[in-house]
């Protein structure tokens, strides 16, 4: 059935978006089903856990999270609509503290040591950070210490980061936040921000309307499994908040305005860069919001800003361009040369759909459908308001499918990057936005659905 000619642009597009939904829909569930039947099917022994494509294991179970998880699931998919009708305020108030609520019960699963005990393994960073008594001092050895044959060598999650993660927990340390739940119960604080984040940068460079449609897939979903325990959470929040200051900036008038906001943008990039050695890749996200924004006044600004955040480390001792080469050597004299790419090359794409869960892929196909399609080029054409703001949240979404591509290409992530993946995973779910509303409705039962069955049939690792 063709629809009219006549039709408005929103009716006009609910078709093809269907249809790319659709398509996004086969991709994720069959790259999915295909990672996690070709190793024990064929024997193929991928150097992974006992749970490829995730670095986890099966272990059925419930636990004290298990019943407010489960009323959490449904309200969202119950209420959660009529949520998003909300004064806006109210609505990011509530997206931050459902998130928060969220990120515990699935991790309380596993008791109150849901809450913190990873980050209390041996090569996790805190008890690192407890003893590190002369930051500047460490700073100072960092690089060496990064090969695996240095007698002293870093534990797995600090060889890997350059040192601005560790600074995180040690400041958390000295600050008393140093136990394994105190540490746990900050990350997921700053994690459940992200959302918020995102949502007002899709506002900023889109519509409330659009950032109202993503608002809840954003917020529920398996996200959270690896959020809650992972620095990579607080990498994820460092990273939107400094994407939405960029936003501001880039869209605001009056040059100390600009100047400010794109400072304290080029601070948290730059800090970024401090904290992962793949977030450099955020300066896609970076120039897709200067191009809608149609502005590059931030440009200057942020740069150097988070030069000087860089420079700062390497006047302490750790220069990321001399350590980069060395993790890449300590990386392919480890685990990483007997992790066939055969597999991982599209096992991390999977891992990816665990991680954000089975409607990133309707999200990112509606992206492209709205970007690349033919009637949705016409109706950008045609002028209307609408069809602008749906390209700017394609084009978020797609950047983010982007960071991720171009992050698997590189080989430097195999395995283990469902929680690698945090920083990028909501900015491709703002392509949720795109859907017909029955889509989006679907998606928040099976997103929240996804992330409890994962949850209490997998202990994950990280």
């Amino acid at each position: 059935m063709t629809t009219p000619r006549h039709a408005p642009a929103a009716q006009r597009e609910t078709a093809p978006h269907r249809r790319a939904a659709m398509i996004g829909l086969a991709v994720a569930v069959a790259v999915l089903v295909a990672a996690l039947a070709v190793p024990p099917l064929t024997a193929w022994w991928v150097h992974v856990n006992s749970f490829p494509p995730l670095h986890a294991e099966w272990m059925p179970r419930l636990g004290p999270g298990t019943p407010a998880a489960v009323l959490l699931a449904v309200a969202a998919v119950v209420w959660g609509p009529r949520a998003t009708t909300w004064s806006w305020p109210r609505l990011l108030v509530a997206v931050y503290l459902f998130g928060a609520a969220w990120m515990i019960s699935l991790a309380t699963v596993d008791g109150v040591a849901g809450l913190g005990h990873i980050l209390e393994t041996d090569y996790e960073y805190l008890q690192t950070a407890r003893a590190v008594t002369d930051f500047g001092a460490t700073l100072q050895e960092y690089v060496s210490r990064i090969p695996f044959a240095h007698p002293d060598n870093w534990p797995v999650h600090i060889a890997g980061h350059p040192p601005g993660a560790l600074l995180f927990f040690l400041v958390l340390v000295r600050l008393g936040l140093g136990g394994a739940t105190a540490a746990g119960l900050v990350v997921i604080a700053l994690g459940a921000s992200t959302a918020v984040a995102v949502l007002l940068t899709v506002r900023r460079l889109s519509s409330e309307d659009f950032a109202r449609r993503a608002a809840l897939l954003l917020t529920i979903g398996p996200a959270a499994i690896w959020v809650a325990v992972s620095a990579d959470g607080m990498f994820a929040a460092v990273a939107a908040w400094a994407a939405w200051a960029l936003s501001v900036a880039a869209t605001s008038r009056g040059a100390l305005r600009v100047g400010v906001w794109s400072v304290v943008s080029g601070l948290l990039f730059g800090y970024c860069v401090m904290l992962s050695y793949g977030l450099p890749l955020l300066g896609v996200l970076a120039v897709t919001i200067l191009l809608l924004a149609r502005s590059w006044h931030p440009l200057p600004w942020a740069v150097v800003s988070a030069c000087a955040v860089v420079g700062a480390f390497a006047l302490g001792g750790f220069a990321w361009w001399e350590a980069l080469p060395v993790l890449h050597e300590r990386y392919w004299d480890g685990i990483a040369s007997d992790r066939p790419a055969g597999y991982w090359m599209w096992g991390n794409l999977a891992a990816l759909v665990f991680s954000a869960g089975p409607w990133v892929g309707p999200a990112v196909g509606a992206a492209f459908a709205e970007l690349f399609g033919a009637g949705a080029r016409a109706t950008r054409r045609a002028g209307a308001p609408e069809a602008r703001q749906a390209l700017a949240v394609a084009a978020l979404a797609l950047a983010g499918f982007a960071m991720v591509a171009l992050a698997d290409l590189s080989q430097m992530s195999k395995a283990e990057v469902e929680r690698i993946w945090l920083p990028f995973v909501p900015w491709m779910l703002v392509g949720a936005a795109l859907l017909p509303p029955g889509w989006r409705r679907w998606g928040i039962g099976v997103q929240a659905g996804f992330a409890l069955t994962v949850q209490h049939l997998l202990f994950t690792g990280w």
